[in-house]
Formats: structure tokens, sequence, C-alpha cells
């Protein structure tokens, strides 16, 4: 919402921002209504729960790939093999020294889901060609979070893009995209760097913003 997406589009909203901009976002409690009735709950306890592992094993668009984050290492195969059950081919379950990502600071730990089963391993920043080096800035709010997404997507360097950077290139990669982390590597830095991912940005905003329920046809 920050970087100006309106976020609580419907099924059709969110199908048009696919075919116009490549990107969408699927809103938990708009798309299934019995987690409106958690989210409060959820605030008050204030702790993780069983809710953190349900969206993503939720997906409504029944993604048959993907690449999903958890909060702590022992989580990786549990979510693989729930991930394998619910019919997924391609999956990459990780967790990056105390991120719910793959990190460009220390080791992560990766369940991956393939048609022979689950296998775990770990990845290294080197994998990616990466030195090592700072860790990503923190934020306070979702200003400044904007902020660093909107200076990765206009070509700046440092840790946040390298984080963008190597969560992309798995993407890639499980998504058949790509041959190996490298070279993911190298296609999301250059989709930043010719201004494609900052256009699907922008077409992400205009188009979930022009989007009106009312015009669907009945």
């Amino acid at each position: 919402e920050a970087l100006g997406v309106r976020i609580d589009l419907p099924p059709g909203g969110v199908a048009r921002c696919l075919e116009r901009a490549g990107v969408g976002f699927c809103f938990a409690p708009r798309f299934h209504a019995a987690m409106r009735h958690a989210a409060g709950p959820r605030r008050e306890i204030g702790l993780r729960t069983i809710f953190n592992f349900v969206g993503p094993l939720a997906n409504p668009a029944g993604a048959t790939v993907q690449l999903v984050g958890v909060s702590e290492p022992r989580w990786t195969v549990p979510m693989a093999e729930a991930l394998r059950r619910l019919g997924a081919s391609r999956a990459l379950v990780v967790h990056g020294s105390g991120l719910d990502e793959i990190s460009t600071v220390g080791p992560t730990r990766v369940s991956e889901v393939a048609p022979e089963g689950v296998r775990t391993y770990d990845l290294a920043p080197a994998d990616f060609g990466l030195a090592g080096g700072a860790a990503p800035p923190r934020v306070g709010d979702a200003a400044e979070s904007a902020a660093i997404i909107r200076e990765v997507l206009a070509g700046g360097t440092g840790p946040a893009r390298d984080l963008v950077l190597v969560n992309a290139a798995a993407t890639l990669v499980v998504a058949g995209r790509a041959a190996n982390w490298r070279a993911g590597m190298i296609s999301a830095a250059a989709a930043i760097d010719d201004g494609g991912a900052a256009r699907a940005l922008a077409r992400l905003v205009e188009t979930s913003n022009e989007y009106r329920e009312d015009a669907e046809p009945a």
C-alpha cells in the first residue's frame, strides 16, 4: 500500500494485474473469508502461530511452483512435505540465518520439493557469487520499506539490492527460468538495471487502482 498498490483486489482484479503487470497480490482475508476472523486474535497474541504457515499452503492461485520462507530452520522440511502433498511440483522452503528468506550474510537452510521427493541442503552467499557483507537494513515502518524498494528498483546498490537479487534468483531457478543460482542473479540484475522491474511495479500500481468490481461481467 505504501508503494501505491491496491492490495484488497478480488480474484478478477488480481488476474488482470497478472495479465498486465506480470505480478499480483492475493490478500488472504479477501480470498479466504475465515482468515478475517483470525486477524484480530493474531495481533493480540503477538506471537508466531500456525497461521504463519497457512498462507503459502492455502495459495488461492493453486501455484505448483513456489519459494517460501519460514521463521526457523526446523520448519523447512515439514513445510516442504506439506507443499509436496498438496501438489507442488517444485518448491524451495528456506530459512536464512534468522530470516524467513535467503540470506546474503550467512548460510540458508533449503528444503527442495522436486518430482523425486524432498531434499535438504545449505546455500551460502558464495553460491550466488557474493562474498558476504553487511546485513540488509532494518526498517521501522512501511514508508521506510517502500523507500528502500524504490531505491533498489532505481538501480541502487548495496545490501538491500543483494537480498532482492538472491531471492529473485532462487525464484527463477525453481521456476525453471535459470539454470543455476548465478545465472539467476544475472537475470534478476538485468531485470532491475534495464528498468523492467520498475515498470512492472508502475503497471501494478496503475492496474490495481484502475480496477472496478462493478465493471465485472455478472
